[in-house]
């Protein structure tokens, strides 16, 4: 049986989903899975429960990552669950709107590969 831990990342993205899913798995503590957008990440939650949540603010569909997020922590059962926005909004406003939705780290795209793997370690770690 297998130590990994599991992390969900919410990212349509497939070249920024291929660098995260990358750099996390080759730490031997994660294993990784993705959503695209809102309702399969709701689904992905509700079958592995991850210990962490990678989010992109930016998504697909009728719902952003912080609806998502907002959803997640007005849960009872999934409000624990650390949430690390992976985002390239830099503005401040996003910062904040992100901290008001429940998430608990931002992490700027372009993201620098130890501060990213040192953010999900200190997250599962809560």
């Amino acid at each position: 049986m297998s130590d990994r831990r599991p992390i969900l990342v919410v990212e349509d993205n497939d070249a920024n989903y291929a660098l995260i899913h990358r750099l996390l798995e080759s730490t031997g503590l994660w294993t990784v899975s993705r959503a695209t957008e809102v309702a399969q990440a709701l689904t992905e939650i509700a079958r592995q429960r991850p210990e962490v949540i990678l989010l992109d603010i930016d998504l697909p569909g009728d719902a952003d990552g912080l609806v998502l997020a907002r959803t997640i922590k007005g849960s009872e059962e999934l409000r624990r669950i650390p949430i690390v926005v992976v985002s390239a909004s830099v503005m401040k406003q996003e910062h904040a709107k992100a901290a008001e939705a429940g998430c608990e780290y931002f992490v700027e795209k372009p993201f620098d590969i130890d501060k990213l793997r040192r953010v999900v370690v200190e997250a599962a770690s809560v």
